[in-house]
């Protein structure tokens, strides 16, 4: 048991990074991965979401879209599961945190189209996971987003202090930044076999 959870963990969180590996939730890591605080605030929204999530969309597929035999609205029944979470969770970060409400601006609502959150809940359903399992790799593939969005967010950090040629500042040395992170976290396929 404690084994395969931590297979489940760092096949979630490293070999199989929905951000850096499977290059799925591109636009929120990109859009708030300035500072490290706001990247963590982002990062504890879709850990919650992707876990709740995987909970309830697999509850839903197994006794419901199975039962009725309409697992053909698997995909229109997710989003709408996904976005009355990020509902909840917006309105929680806005009545606790005024702050990182605002600092994560229009980035917070985008969880609802973050297509790594439903990747979650739809690789969830292809690999036959059972509840436990399936609410498991929704914990960890929320920590393997939120381990990328502030790995990045502390480079982009350091990149401000950098000497930056003209020509790359901003968006280009942020990508450049992106894809050596990527490469490095290719290093781990092999882990675990």
């Amino acid at each position: 048991m404690i084994q395969s959870i931590v297979t489940a963990f760092l096949s979630a969180v490293l070999i199989e990074n929905f951000v850096l590996v499977k290059f799925l939730g591109i636009c929120p890591f990109l859009g708030v991965s300035k500072k490290t605080s706001t990247a963590l605030g982002m990062g504890g929204a879709v850990i919650f979401v992707m876990t709740a999530a995987s909970a309830v969309t697999w509850l839903l597929q197994q006794y419901v879209l199975k039962v009725f035999q309409i697992e053909y609205l698997q995909t229109i029944s997710f989003i709408l599961v996904i976005a009355s979470l990020v509902q909840l969770v917006e309105m929680v970060i806005q009545k606790t945190s005024k702050a990182l409400y605002q600092s994560l601006g229009v980035f917070l609502p985008l969880i609802t189209t973050n297509c790594a959150v439903l990747g979650v809940c739809i690789i969830n359903i292809q690999k036959s996971f059972d509840f436990f399992n399936a609410v498991i790799y929704g914990i960890f593939a929320g920590v393997g987003f939120t381990l990328a969005i502030v790995l990045f967010a502390g480079i982009r950090e350091r990149l401000e202090y950098a000497a930056v040629p003209e020509c790359l500042k901003g968006i280009p040395i942020s990508l450049i930044s992106a894809s050596l992170v990527s490469l490095a976290f290719f290093g781990f396929q092999g882990l675990i076999k």
